[in-house]
């Protein structure tokens, strides 16, 4: 069986997640080879697609939120991730049982002991059926049945329970607004439905892989997964990396040379791909600092990758960017990272 080294998993996660090269993609394929983007910041994705996508318009992905071909919605880790519609309907039945386990485990359900959990699924989704609501809003007025109760405990059992959707102009390009729920099948017009998860799966090993199952499960947060993946087996090819851990992979997925050249990427905070892997080392380097990274204002903060591996991070102050790597960069890396911050730059200026 090959061995593949940090390095060969480097090139093929970066060619697989189209940050080897930038490709001439739309907004709706990048969406759904990538299994959607993080979306936690507002604006992440627009910087997570500029960075992969050659001539990337800000206007087309707004417009996929606005016309409702793409959707804000909790899904993979239990975070909000931007991603087509359909696949807001098919991978929230998928992860479901995870957002249901996290609730039973938090401190919110422990403040609703007593609370008939269905009736108040039914409450908020009536208030979020005749209009969207903050997550405010909705405290409120489920307050006013269980008056005695924790009322953001309420509103986030909804939360944390119901497929939702987090309405524009919350994420578009050029505006703002708050965090609006509403339910994904009001918004949609129809009800999540399921998706297989082999058919899961083999999205994960093109866009993430050759990986572990155990990686699926921290990409995806779902557990149990092996049978899944062994019942694949027949279908994949296998590999192993230094540690003789077995990697899965699909046949036709690309394997670069581990020298291919690799440009400065700069990522918007909580980019998939540093998140992806029990492993991270095939993208973080084990001196690196932990992560997450300190989080900022929307899509005005994130992480940049030298050589393709996690190098440092960057901010905006006004219209300025700034570019802190964690250990000095011999001259032709930095020429080539300022090069790409002063094109970020201008990017997120023309907001």
């Amino acid at each position: 069986m090959t061995t593949l080294s940090a390095r060969a998993l480097n090139r093929a996660l970066l060619a697989r997640q189209w940050l080897l090269r930038r490709v001439d993609r739309s907004t709706a394929d990048a969406l759904d080879h990538l299994v959607g983007v993080q979306a936690q910041a507002p604006l992440a994705p627009y910087v997570a697609l500029w960075s992969r996508l050659e001539g990337f318009d800000p206007n087309e992905l707004a417009a996929a939120l606005d016309q409702r071909r793409a959707v804000r919605t909790t899904l993979m880790r239990v975070t909000i991730h931007l991603v087509n519609a359909d696949d807001a309907l098919a991978l929230r039945t998928f992860v479901q049982p995870i957002c249901a386990q996290v609730f039973a485990s938090s401190g919110f359900a422990r403040e609703l002991d007593g609370v008939d959990l269905d009736e108040l699924r039914a409450r908020a989704r009536a208030l979020v059926a005749k209009r969207p609501h903050t997550r405010k809003e909705l405290s409120d007025r489920l307050a006013e049945r269980w008056p005695d109760v924790d009322a953001p405990s309420l509103a986030y059992a909804f939360t944390f329970l119901e497929p939702l959707v987090h309405v524009p102009p919350r994420g578009l390009w050029g505006a703002t607004g708050p965090a609006a729920l509403t339910t994904v099948d009001r918004w949609l017009g129809r009800p999540p439905a399921p998706a297989a998860p082999e058919d899961i799966v083999l999205r994960y090993l093109r866009a993430f892989g050759p990986a572990t199952a155990a990686d699926v499960a921290k990409w995806s947060r779902v557990a149990r997964l092996r049978p899944v993946v062994e019942g694949l087996r027949p279908r994949l090819r296998t590999f192993r990396d230094e540690n003789g851990r077995e990697l899965f992979d699909v046949p036709d997925a690309p394997l670069p040379d581990p020298d291919t050249p690799a440009p400065p990427r700069f990522l918007p905070e909580f980019d998939n791909v540093l998140l992806s892997h029990a492993d991270r080392t095939r993208v973080i380097p084990p001196d690196s600092p932990r992560l997450p990274l300190p989080a900022g204002n929307g899509a005005r903060t994130g992480t940049f990758l030298v050589d393709g591996f996690l190098r440092g991070t960057w901010r905006t102050e006004g219209d300025e960017l700034h570019v802190e790597p964690f250990a000095p960069l011999s001259k032709r890396d930095a020429r080539a990272v300022d090069d790409e911050a002063e094109r970020l730059r201008a990017f997120v200026a023309s907001r």
